[in-house]
């Protein structure tokens, strides 16, 4: 019988070409990419759909998007869609470095309304894995940083949502003074206190 990689993936960590680290928050996971290379470069997978099944992260891949961002300093977010299009999100540096922070917006979850941040860069070979419920955001911490992100759904212009970052009931410490925002993200209400949270 031939064996196939993922069949040990969780076993054998030259086999695997992922590490899933929780990041304290329910399904909310750090991913590290583990590089094959040699003095001609390198290869890091992205994706392998039957790894992230076996660590129990599965998800489908609907759409893939790709970012800019010139400046230093600017944040993006906090974005989510609601239900029916709701999102897991996987997302990666491929260029520069940023601050990149989850926050949990699921009614039930014991981590309602925590955030957590991650540096992902070029180098650390570090993404974000966020479940449905969680809001996305970032703050670039080099000029030109780019980012790929891997969706479950497709965008939903009737289910986008967002927070706003700078809404104290979150209480996001950014790395630095924020530089720049797009008008749409600096208009997010802020949440009120009586807010229940997104229902499954």
């Amino acid at each position: 019988m031939v064996s196939r990689p993922w069949e040990v993936a969780r076993g054998d960590a030259m086999t695997s070409r992922f590490e899933f680290i929780s990041a304290g928050m329910p399904g909310l996971a750090i991913v590290r990419r583990r590089q094959i290379g040699d003095e001609r470069g390198f290869l890091a997978r992205m994706w392998c759909g039957d790894e992230f099944e076996a660590a129990g992260y599965g998800f489908t891949i609907a759409q893939i998007n790709h970012t800019l961002t010139r400046r230093r300093g600017t944040v993006r977010g906090l974005h989510f869609q609601r239900q029916p299009a709701a999102e897991t999100k996987l997302v990666s540096c491929l260029r520069g470095e940023v601050f990149d922070v989850a926050v949990d917006l699921r009614r039930d979850s014991p981590t309602f309304l925590a955030w957590h941040g991650e540096v992902l860069s070029a180098d650390n070979q570090r993404s974000l894995l966020l479940p449905m419920g969680v809001a996305h955001g970032f703050q670039t911490l080099s000029d030109d940083c780019e980012l790929l992100y891997l969706h479950s759904a497709a965008y939903a212009p009737d289910a986008e949502d967002g927070v706003n970052p700078r809404d104290p009931l979150v209480g996001i410490a950014w790395p630095s003074p924020i530089a720049e925002m797009s008008a749409r993200d600096e208009g997010f209400p802020l949440l009120s206190p009586d807010f229940r949270g997104l229902a499954p």
